[in-house]
């Protein structure tokens, strides 16, 4: 199996296993048919992927990773908080009639700020920074914008990328980690997703600062599973595995604002059958 499909079981077991039950509390989500979503869940979930080893993906079912990608690309590339850019639909039940999720993520990506050196918005100012000054502490995005949140059609579950630079012994390249933080995180609908997204982003962060893609540590604080979810996740780590696929980039793109989806390349991607249906609490 994939290191993606055994920290994915065991996470899930311990959640089912040990979590807590927000059920009879008053909570957020609901159904469609109105009803309140309950959760099992576990605070401070911590897994850590290693690129340099193997891509992230599951095997016990299909991360469409191109669409991963895309989704990626219209937050941190893109910068726009509109549908219209973005080829899923996977947005558009938060969006108004203007198609705008109003100013959210990549909205908040775009701001600019002023520095000493000049006036830079958060994803040229990672670029920048990893550029010239690559072991400074401060690299970091950040989307949880407290004024900004009255106005934001959903508030940004994975918030917060700190980038950190490390030197390997042994190396003649720099190796560009990540830490991913994430406030909530629906673990059947989302996890392996934005585990996937993330992991992307960092490769072609690193491919644009000519540095090795390494470790992607992702923190959860409150990571569930919603009721409804939990006899379609016993299934689902039950299913046989398989080894990580082959994902690389293209390696003539050096800019990351060249990246497309055209240049993911996946390979060897074998897997289980995809999990359909999945009822969504909003």
């Amino acid at each position: 199996m994939s290191m993606a499909d055994d920290l994915f079981i065991s996470m899930c077991s311990d959640i089912i296993e040990n979590g807590t039950t927000t059920e009879g509390e008053k909570v957020r989500p609901v159904w469609e048919d109105g009803t309140s979503a309950y959760t099992i869940k576990k605070f401070g979930v911590c897994n850590r992927y290693d690129l340099r080893r193997e891509f992230p993906a599951l095997t016990l079912r299909r991360t469409a990773l191109k669409s991963a990608m895309d989704e990626i690309l219209w937050i941190y590339q893109r910068k726009s908080n509109n549908i219209a850019d973005l080829n899923s639909k996977i947005w558009d039940e938060w969006a108004d009639e203007s198609g705008s999720i109003g100013k959210a993520y990549g909205y908040q990506v775009a701001q600019v700020s002023h520095y000493s050196d000049g006036d830079y918005d958060q994803m040229d100012r990672v670029l920048k920074d990893l550029r010239e000054t690559p072991f400074s502490r401060r690299i970091m995005t950040n989307l949880y914008t407290f004024a900004d949140l009255s106005e934001m059609n959903l508030y940004p579950c994975a918030y917060s990328v700190t980038y950190n630079v490390t030197h390997e012994p042994g190396s003649d390249r720099l190796t560009l980690n990540m830490l991913l933080n994430q406030r909530s995180q629906d673990i059947l609908a989302a996890n392996n997703w934005n585990v996937c997204q993330y992991a992307i982003l960092l490769m072609m962060v690193a491919q644009a600062s000519d540095m090795e893609a390494g470790e992607l540590l992702h923190v959860i604080s409150d990571a569930h599973i919603y009721d409804r979810h939990v006899p379609i996740i016993q299934e689902l780590i039950t299913r046989e595995t398989y080894p990580a696929p082959k994902v690389r980039l293209n390696p003539d793109v050096h800019d990351f604002y060249e990246f497309t989806t055209d240049d993911l390349i996946v390979e060897d991607y074998q897997h289980g059958p995809q999990v359909t249906n999945i009822p969504i609490a909003v």
